[in-house]
């Protein structure tokens, strides 16, 4: 029997897990709270299947195969069967509260409830349920088909069979996994790459390089792939000025405190390539 998953949030996030998912074979039902986020959604993952055959890494009946197991729903009420259900929504504890609170009436006893948050303490998100060992994290990296690390999070009660559920998915649709053991705010990966960030960002409000140098830098430097502030374009300046915010105020640890100017540049709309103008222009 087909595996099932739900992932509540079709943005890229969301899309993203849904596509891979049902690349590998899972049923996948996607919701949203309008049809034209679920639309955005699925127009996003058919253009994805596209480039992907047009490369020659994915054939054409494959990518029709798996559009075929998405279905999308504006009814939470869908994920009741589900064997895995990812929260892909909007990073604030009382958007993911709301959510949990309902899945938590919803799904099997047996289900598992995982989510894709970068920064809040799954302990938090799972407070609300009455099933806190059955609550992870999954934390997927944008862009999700291209991205192979899943980070998982293990909450103050999440079980050891809820983490090895996680694991298996998460594996299953083609990812690495990493275990963060202590569940503490922006877990491993957002903590490291806010700290960068954030110092990147200081370094360029006071003058001391250009966006450019700094990036060059930690490429040639420290063999990065991509420097902080082009990643931060990437990723969204609003993104991590809010994952770099959560991670402050839970533990009051200066390094994670952003600079005036990540705010103003929110505050302007200058958000990243998604804007077209943020450390760089696009």
């Amino acid at each position: 029997m087909a595996r099932k998953l739900a992932v509540v949030g079709a943005g890229l996030m969301g899309s993203g897990i849904a596509q891979v998912a049902a690349q590998a074979g899972w049923d996948v039902v996607l919701r949203d709270v309008t049809d034209a986020a679920l639309a955005r959604g699925v127009d996003g993952i058919r253009a994805s299947y596209g480039r992907f055959v047009a490369k020659g890494k994915l054939e054409e009946a494959d990518a029709d195969t798996a559009l075929s197991r998405i279905t999308t729903t504006t009814d939470l009420d869908a994920v009741a069967d589900a064997d895995v259900v990812v929260e892909a929504v909007f990073e604030k504890l009382d958007v993911k509260h709301e959510i949990f609170r309902a899945l938590d009436k919803l799904v099997r006893d047996d289900a598992v409830l995982a989510s894709n948050t970068s920064a809040i303490p799954i302990t938090k998100i799972a407070a609300v349920t009455g099933r806190p060992e059955r609550v992870v994290g999954t934390h997927f990296f944008s862009p999700v088909p291209m991205m192979r690390l899943c980070e998982l999070v293990r909450g103050y009660k999440t079980s050891d069979e809820t983490l090895a559920t996680a694991r298996e998915f998460a594996e299953s649709i083609g990812k690495t996994c990493i275990v963060v053991n202590r569940d503490v705010a922006g877990f491993v990966t957002t903590r490291l790459i806010s700290a960068l960030v954030v110092e990147a960002a200081k370094l360029y409000e006071s003058g001391v390089a250009s966006a450019e140098d700094i990036d060059i830098a930690c490429k040639l430097g420290f063999g990065h792939a991509m420097g902080p502030l082009a990643t931060a374009d990437l990723t969204g300046v609003d993104i991590l000025l809010h994952a770099s915010d959560n991670i402050y105020t839970e533990s009051q640890d200066e390094k994670f405190a952003p600079p005036e100017l990540m705010r103003r540049m929110v505050d302007a709309g200058d958000i990243g390539r998604k804007s077209g103008q943020g450390f760089y222009t696009h």
